[in-house]
């Protein structure tokens, strides 16, 4: 495709595979070689395994206590094969949390989803930027409870043990192909096992060539302070931040330039 072609001027505001150019009837080897690369990496995120330790000692380089836990998925091929079991804890982290009950306003989870690497690479960087947004408020945290072969609902059942007010999942996303470490945060408050996806907020792509991590902090603190305050989430707690998160990033939508 020609270099001048106003769809070329497009590719700076996004991944997605557009203006590719061709090949007779095919797309140019350049760009199928990088289609093929980002499908392995996007394969390899999905079964790479998290690496606990390591995250834990992130953690504790910026002063925050992790405990580490498991799913009922004994195995990836568990998790993958069986959702159930990756949205429940395994008997031995059930006991360890029923415990050691601490009521904190947030509970904290970061679960390696269908993207270890994701959790590896932002769920750290993530909470320092939170928890720097939130340090002038009375806010009380739980440690960051680090769950292996979890799903998005396993925050429920450890913020119900925990007996928190609210919880918040950071867990790696499904990848793309263009995203294979896309982080989401999850926010729920009054958290019990087996709630829907309807009591729940989201927010998606926190990474840097995605949504900045100040910018998903301010974001998760609107929503925190509205969940605190209206004793709710869900489909009933709307994201209205979209404006000032603009702001924030100094960013124009080339659409309406």
């Amino acid at each position: 495709m020609d270099g001048n072609h106003p769809w070329q001027a497009l590719r700076a505001y996004t991944a997605a595979r557009i203006a590719l150019g061709r090949c007779g009837v095919s797309v140019p080897t350049r760009a199928q070689l990088a289609f093929q690369l980002a499908h392995a990496q996007a394969r390899d995120a999905v079964h790479l395994a998290l690496d606990g330790e390591a995250l834990a000692q992130a953690l504790a380089e910026q002063g925050l206590a992790s405990v580490k836990l498991h799913s009922a998925a004994a195995t990836r091929a568990d998790y993958l094969q069986r959702p159930d079991l990756g949205r429940r804890l395994d008997d031995a982290s059930r006991l360890r949390l029923a415990a050691g009950a601490t009521g904190a306003d947030l509970a904290l989870v970061a679960a390696d989803g269908l993207s270890a690497l994701a959790v590896q690479r932002h769920a750290a960087p993530f909470l320092a930027a939170l928890r720097e947004r939130l340090a002038l408020e009375a806010w009380t945290l739980s440690p960051v409870h680090i769950v292996a072969q979890g799903r998005v609902a396993i925050g429920d059942e450890v913020g119900e043990l925990l007996k928190a007010r609210a919880v918040l999942v950071l867990i790696g996303e499904r990848p793309g192909l263009s995203s294979p470490d896309s982080l989401g945060l999850y926010l729920t408050w009054a958290p019990e096992a087996g709630l829907l996806d309807e009591r729940r907020n989201c927010i998606s792509n926190v990474r840097p060539e995605g949504l900045a991590y100040a910018q998903a902090a301010y974001r998760l603190h609107y929503l925190l302070s509205q969940a605190f305050s209206r004793q709710l989430s869900g489909v009933g707690l709307k994201d209205e931040t979209v404006a000032e998160g603009a702001a924030l990033a100094g960013a124009r939508n080339f659409l309406l330039a």
